[in-house]
């Protein structure tokens, strides 16, 4: 019975470090764009996951997005081959534009 318990409390916290979620905290004058460059993801996605509708300030604490890749466009892609569809471009990347040298999220 003893090791049932024991298996039962390591799997639960290896589950419980499969949730935990990353967080940031804002240093002094750091953008956005600064932060989300330093975590690879995107501005967009930083802002969505933490409901931001204005700049961000020194000291707050952010959500990590979970990552996703980010890929950086080579003349010839397209957004469908990219991402499976337009649509599906602008929900990951917050944007229409797309351009060669362009980092976006896949």
């Amino acid at each position: 019975m003893k090791a049932y318990f024991a298996s039962f409390s390591i799997y639960s916290i290896v589950m419980l470090k499969l949730l935990e979620r990353k967080w940031y905290q804002v240093k002094r004058g750091q953008t956005l764009q600064e932060i989300a460059a330093g975590l690879n993801t995107t501005a967009y996605a930083l802002a969505a996951e933490n409901n931001l509708k204005e700049e961000v300030r020194e000291g707050q604490l952010l959500r990590v997005p979970q990552a996703r890749p980010l890929y950086t466009v080579q003349a010839g892609d397209n957004k469908a081959l990219l991402c499976g569809s337009d649509q599906a471009y602008r929900e990951r990347n917050g944007t229409q534009a797309f351009y060669p040298g362009m980092r976006v999220r896949l």
